[in-house]
């Protein structure tokens, strides 16, 4: 069971009114959170994966090749150690480091205390790389702009439909490492229409941070998202619902 969320075994009204105090919390936070990065004009995408999808890989691709024209900040999440933060400031963005212990997911709460120590000017992007895991991270909004679920293409095609919930709380779906396909085992069709069976607006898009494939089709996908919610600042409010006062 997790020591954080209490994800596990439901069993009896105590560990029902828990989680539901659990949450209501959190998105409290998170709307905190939405509406300082709202107010600075700074887009956030959370992204989530399963350990070894390529996150960190392709978020230092992303930030050695668009730094120059736009600021970027990252959040990072795991368990131990601060190597993947290590990595992100070697490409040149800002990095803080969350590690959670025996948690398996980034909370808001956790999110907004990394906010108070980065710097973030109108016109940043606010990366959010959340630990390695498709189950916890659905449950928990961030107070981010849009929510992106990474699957590479080592790991099974019939991802979508084993761990619904992530599929259908994401905005995009990026299938990651399309160097490999010549060799596994995995069908890209089928995964497509498999995702769109439990989020019939997902977008997917692509790609490969070795050989480059399909990057151009991720940033302009961030361009474009930044640029909506610059033009809709009321999109997005809480994917929970609701507005709610600032949380101390």
């Amino acid at each position: 069971m997790c020591a954080t969320c209490g994800c596990g075994p439901k069993e009896g009204r105590r560990v029902i009114q828990l989680e539901q105090d659990l949450l209501s919390k959190n998105n409290q936070f998170a709307g905190q959170n939405r509406r300082y990065l709202g107010g600075l004009g700074v887009p956030a995408f959370n992204l989530v994966s399963s350990p070894g999808a390529g996150k960190t890989t392709l978020l230092t691709r992303t930030i050695q090749d668009v730094k120059d024209r736009v600021p970027i900040a990252v959040i990072e999440g795991d368990q131990q150690t601060s190597r993947d933060a290590e990595r992100i400031a070697a490409a040149g963005a800002q990095a803080i480091q969350i590690n959670t212990g025996k948690g398996c997911h980034l909370d808001a709460h956790m999110v907004g205390h990394a906010l108070k120590k980065l710097t973030l000017d109108a016109g940043s992007i606010l990366f959010i790389e959340n630990v390695g895991n498709l189950v916890c991270p659905a449950e928990f909004d961030l107070g981010e702009s849009r929510r992106v679920v990474i699957l590479s293409v080592t790991e099974g095609d019939d991802k979508p439909l084993k761990y619904p919930n992530i599929f259908a709380s994401a905005d995009l779906m990026l299938l990651t490492k399309i160097d490999l396909l010549p060799y596994v085992s995995f069908d890209v069709g089928r995964c497509r229409q498999q995702a769109r069976q439990v989020n019939r607006s997902l977008e997917v898009i692509c790609l490969s941070a070795q050989t480059g494939d399909g990057l151009d089709l991720w940033y302009e996908w961030i361009e474009r998202s930044g640029e909506e919610l610059q033009h809709r600042p009321e999109v997005d409010v809480l994917r929970a619902g609701g507005r709610f006062d600032v949380v101390e």
